[in-house]
């Protein structure tokens, strides 16, 4: 089945919302400048019009107003066992709370493949649903986000706020 895509206009910029019918698929931060070009390549379908982008969106707008800590949307990524069982990890990082890549290689059960595991939590297509944002560098400072440092920032501020009641982590 062909994928449909929507825009989802949150706090920290346009996010484009991939969905197969059956599954989210994808959850990518899109830069003004590079929206027309998306618009053009994908099929963008209004979310009223596909039951699955509208509940993604509603979920979505949920998290943003700190109603929602966890997503119930069923998702699919294409990756290897190893890539797999990374994102699954990731998904195990409760709410308002951060580990650091060596913590994730043990999660994953191997400590020796923490460059592997950078490396496929770059390669994470389900932003914030799949919160590759939780994970810091060892020193607790903040390290790669491919939607930009200044995003995974502002996630983990929301997060904790609504988590904790703090205001500023970094």
């Amino acid at each position: 089945m062909p994928e449909t895509a929507t825009f989802y206009p949150s706090p920290v910029g346009t996010i484009l919302i991939q969905s197969t019918g059956e599954f989210i698929s994808g959850l990518l931060f899109i830069n003004e400048d590079e929206l027309q070009k998306v618009e053009d390549k994908l099929s963008i379908t209004p979310a009223d019009n596909d039951v699955l982008l509208h509940k993604c969106r509603q979920q979505l707008s949920e998290y943003f107003e700190g109603t929602r800590r966890t997503f119930d949307l069923p998702l699919q990524q294409n990756g290897t066992g190893f890539q797999q069982k990374v994102w699954w990890a990731l998904t195990q990082i409760p709410f308002g709370q951060t580990i650091n890549y060596m913590e994730l290689s043990k999660r994953t059960g191997n400590t020796k493949a923490i460059r592997a595991v950078g490396t496929t939590n770059g390669k994470n297509q389900l932003s914030i649903v799949v919160p590759c944002h939780r994970v810091i560098g060892s020193n607790g400072t903040l390290t790669g986000y491919s939607g930009g440092l200044w995003r995974k920032q502002w996630l983990l501020e929301h997060e904790a706020k609504i988590a904790h009641g703090l205001q500023m982590l970094f």
